[in-house]
């Protein structure tokens, strides 16, 4: 079984890689219809949680008899995302730390700390 501590992103492309390439479905998978199935996933995840509280959201998430099901729908979603990254030639590490450097001047620690608000409404 593969960990988050033993598995690298490369790795994960590479796996996701060769299960397309078997099956001969990169023909299906250009950007639009990766982030329609994309989208179709973030439903079904988001479709456990309807209805729930923000506590009680904590508990389903985790629970024993939801945990297995959630697990998969986030992997579905992470399966399309990182495809899609390959299929438009993005290296998502480089992707994730421009965005984190983005970030961090919309949300600087002084006004963001502890706030919910969007970085247009600091004062």
């Amino acid at each position: 079984m593969s960990t988050d501590n033993e598995t690298t992103l490369a790795d994960l492309k590479h796996s996701i890689s060769q299960f397309v390439d078997e099956r001969d479905w990169l023909q299906f998978h250009d950007p639009k219809n990766l982030v329609m199935a994309m989208t179709s996933e973030v439903g079904e995840l988001a479709d456990h949680f309807r209805w729930v509280n923000n506590n009680e959201s904590h508990d389903l998430a985790t629970s024993p008899e939801n945990a297995k099901d959630v697990a998969d729908e986030l992997a579905d979603i992470l399966m399309f995302a990182i495809e899609f990254a390959s299929v438009c030639n993005i290296d998502i590490a480089s992707a994730i730390a421009d965005k984190l450097e983005q970030n961090a001047l919309r949300y600087p620690i002084e006004k963001s700390k502890g706030s919910s608000k969007k970085y247009n409404r600091f004062q």
